[in-house]
């Protein structure tokens, strides 16, 4: 792959991918959100990978889509690329991601961090959707997720401002986990993405599936979804093993079966 890194076992079933455009600040383009897309689906059938990081570089986890690769384009020309379907097939994948954000998460760069199930920031991490300073507007999720994340008048002011939001306002908004300093950063993803791989990779893949469903669902239809889920995971050996460890005082060995 030329535009990502991916280390399928940077940490014990814990996988790290990094966008590597390094002097177009990571800018999304369509051949990286492809290699992106195709790592994702590998690492999502790999069973030795329970927990995957994303990130960039301490400058940029991702600065935007690739803005020369729309400009001449016209409303059928991108209706016709269905770019977002590659998003959609990103958005669908079963094992937790961990953003790992420093720099510039702008535009696209935080539409995809918003993606991911947590984000983990430096100090110097910028969140922002600009895009109506080029006169456009978000396209791949930033006025759903980001309005669910931080409410309707910061999203608002966000996007119809293209203001930029520090990390210190990120965690206090609820649109990121936590604040590191920028050294720190992608060690404390990776040991999160460890902490999430040390649990069933069952009952996560159910618990992801049934948290995204409550923002797509009336309360009384999430709670059906998460019961049946619940339900699932007495299906599996992980729980069987899991109880059988707490009671007996011991550390459970997991399996993902």
């Amino acid at each position: 792959m030329e535009f990502i890194l991916v280390d399928p076992q940077a940490r014990q079933h814990v996988a790290l991918i990094r966008l590597n455009r390094p002097k177009e600040l990571n800018a999304l383009n369509l051949q990286l959100m492809g290699e992106l897309r195709d790592a994702l689906r590998q690492l999502d059938e790999d069973e030795q990978v329970r927990a995957v990081v994303l990130t960039g570089n301490e400058r940029a986890f991702a600065a935007g889509a690739d803005i020369k690769q729309m400009a001449g384009k016209t409303a059928i020309d991108m209706l016709l690329a269905d770019q977002f379907a590659t998003w959609d097939q990103i958005r669908k994948t079963r094992k937790p991601i961990i953003a790992a954000v420093s720099g510039f998460a702008l535009g696209g760069g935080c539409e995809l961090a918003m993606t991911c199930d947590m984000i983990i920031a430096s100090e110097t991490a910028l969140f922002g959707q600009p895009e109506i300073k080029i006169g456009v507007m978000p396209g791949a999720g930033g006025t759903q997720r980001l309005t669910r994340a931080i409410g309707k008048a910061k999203a608002m002011e966000m996007v119809l401002t293209g203001r930029f939001m520090t990390a210190a306002e990120a965690e206090k908004r609820g649109l990121i986990n936590r604040v590191v300093p920028v050294e720190l950063y992608l060690e404390e993803a990776l040991k999160l993405a460890e902490e999430v791989a040390q649990m069933s990779p069952v009952a996560a893949r159910l618990a992801k599936e049934a948290v995204n469903r409550a923002f797509e669902t009336q309360l009384d239809e999430g709670l059906h979804f998460e019961r049946k889920n619940f339900y699932l995971c007495f299906a599996s050996d992980d729980q069987a093993e899991g109880m059988s460890a707490f009671i007996e005082k011991r550390k459970p060995r997991f399996k993902g079966r």
